[in-house]
């Protein structure tokens, strides 16, 4: 085992929050009447339905094919009738196409899908035809189409290194730390067949300090493991960004604007590594994840596996007991870089790592107004990324795109520990956001409601 606490440079310390839920174990929540998929759910081109109206389905089958190479098949996650297609929004303000599929409450698997399969030798092509067969993507948050990361590299270059996120730095989060521990062997075979596919000699599974119990476990199911080992990191945030992560655990600097592969290391979230052995040995496609329902408005808090496209709703409903007390805030995803959405009409996605409520009495659901910047350079002390957050939000306050640009705002990974740390309480992080939305769109704000022209 490598033991040393890796870390980084830059970022904070913020409280995890993760004892409301860290040892409880994942509870299968029971399927609700109405699934929504939306085709935009992963990065790159939206799915292309190949279902209609109408139409019947069954658990597994593919309603939604991929679109291009950086795009991902839709599975549905209940068998019954596509009731209608119809346009919803999705917690980061985009709209994508959705498909509705009514349950009939029977579960009747795709006939394709046989669980134990023998998909003969394993081979690299074979793994990485199945990634994108079986709709997996990364499931940390980004949501990025895995089979695109084990492609052969365009530039010749070679992967000699696979790292497996189980960071999850995000307070209140505790869904990647449930697998590690419950689903630790097939987190394991997951990150063996990322080794095979991208033929890299050498496998980490990187784990944050504030979990001993997986730490403890990985390490010993992995001792006749030569080729893989866990390497300990310090309690820190955003540690889990993939690029610090892998100067954390390699010491190797991926280049600006440049890619993992530029410096021969892949990362994958545990949860997908976990996914991708279910594709490979029981021939299941992504329909369903483990995510985290915590905060102090609802009942039951806790780790959930649910059916992708069931209703923040629902979850709260059939998983977590309903809410308790006023909401004051919900949260899609962490408190760092989450999404505030003003209602529990949204669906699960591939990429929701959790759904946090809060009361109007927490401290988190609380706005504090902006003031003055009092130019004390505690943003600049944190950014993980080494910019100067001041200066890149009041260009974009003045709306000065090339400023903007030139300050190097799309370096910005958005961790919020500038915004954290500001004790004038300068959304630092959301104008950053802004500029970038600006600047993709020409000047059009794209869904940004607050500058529209």
């Amino acid at each position: 085992m490598f033991s040393r606490k890796a870390t980084f440079k830059g970022g904070t310390h913020i409280p995890a929050e993760k004892n409301l839920t860290n040892s409880l174990p994942i509870i299968r929540m029971e399927a609700p009447e109405f699934v929504y998929l939306p085709l935009a759910m992963h990065i790159g081109a939206p799915a292309r339905p190949v279902v209609a109206a109408g139409e019947k389905v069954k658990l597994g089958q593919l309603v939604a094919a991929a679109q291009g190479f950086v795009s991902s098949n839709i599975h549905a996650s209940v068998s019954g009738m596509v009731t209608r297609i119809e346009k919803r929004y999705l917690p980061n303000g985009s709209l994508s196409d959705c498909i509705v599929i009514k349950n009939d409450g029977l579960d009747t698997m795709a006939e394709e899908i046989t669980p134990g399969k023998n998909h003969g030798e394993i081979k690299a092509e074979t793994i990485r035809q199945l990634l994108l067969d079986k709709g997996i993507v990364g499931m940390g948050g980004a949501s990025f189409p895995t089979h695109v990361k084990y492609a052969p590299q365009k530039d010749g270059s070679t992967i000699d290194t696979v790292i497996i996120n189980g960071i999850e730095c995000e307070p209140f989060i505790t869904a990647d730390h449930r697998i590690l521990l419950e689903e630790a062997e097939n987190v394991i075979s997951g990150l063996k067949y990322f080794l095979l596919a991208s033929s890299a000699k050498k496998g980490i599974i990187a784990i944050e300090d504030n979990k001993p119990d997986a730490i403890e476990h990985l390490t010993r199911l992995t001792r006749d493991e030569p080729n893989i080992s866990v390497v300990v990191c310090k309690e820190k945030y955003p540690q889990g960004s993939e690029k610090h992560l892998i100067y954390a655990v390699t010491g190797r600097t991926v280049p600006d604007k440049g890619l993992p592969s530029a410096v021969g290391v892949i990362v994958d979230n545990a949860t997908t590594a976990m996914q991708t052995a279910l594709a490979v040995e029981k021939d299941l496609p992504c329909y369903e994840r483990v995510l985290t329902v915590s905060g102090d408005a609802v009942n039951k808090p806790g780790n959930y596996l649910v059916r992708i496209g069931s209703l923040y709703g629902d979850v709260v409903e059939k998983a977590a007991g309903g809410i308790t007390g006023d909401i004051g805030k919900i949260l899609c995803g962490g408190p760092m870089m989450g999404f505030a959405v003003g209602s529990l009409q949204y669906s699960v996605i591939k990429g929701t790592t959790g759904l946090l409520l809060f009361s109007q009495n927490s401290p988190l659901a609380h706005f504090l107004a902006e003031e003055t910047c009092v130019r004390c350079g505690r943003c600049l002390e944190v950014c993980p990324m080494f910019l100067e957050p001041t200066v890149i939000a009041k260009a974009v306050k003045r709306r000065k795109w090339m400023d903007a640009a030139a300050s190097d705002i799309a370096s910005c990974i958005e961790c919020g520990c500038c915004s954290y740390n500001c004790p004038s309480h300068i959304p630092l992080v959301q104008y950053i956001r802004m500029g970038k939305q600006f600047i993709m769109t020409g000047g059009s704000g794209g869904c940004n409601p607050l500058f529209k022209n």
